[in-house]
């Protein structure tokens, strides 16, 4: 059965921000005050709190650091922000995404170049 990869995202399918993880769980965990966490990340505060707001992004370099201050891989914190950022441009885009057909390509072609249809 194939799912429709233009369907609307019910509200609590939504991706949580990275942040909301820092926010929530890996900060209080740590038992770190956000200045603390930032002075031990090496960056402004301000810098932390957008991140925990959700209002920046995990960027490469802050989840490396972000690894080293708690040991969880820069891996993890930029699929995070991968998945949230995607799914919030499928949401805004889906009235055009809708309009735009499918050409799919042969699955030889998919291996060749190491993907995957995305269905």
């Amino acid at each position: 059965m194939e799912t429709d990869f233009h369907q609307k995202t019910r509200p609590h399918d939504l991706a949580k921000h990275p942040g909301t993880h820092l926010r929530e769980q890996v900060l209080p965990g740590l038992h770190l005050s956000v200045s603390q966490a930032a002075r031990e990340l090496g960056v402004a505060r301000q810098t932390l709190h957008r991140i925990l707001a959700g209002e920046a992004a995990i960027t490469p370099a802050m989840a490396a650091r972000l690894e080293q201050l708690c040991g969880v891989s820069s891996d993890f914190w930029l699929r995070c922000q991968y998945r949230y950022d995607l799914q919030r441009a499928r949401n805004e885009l889906d009235a055009v995404l809708r309009r735009i057909p499918l050409h799919p390509l042969s699955e030889t072609i998919i291996k060749k170049i190491g993907a995957y249809d995305g269905r």
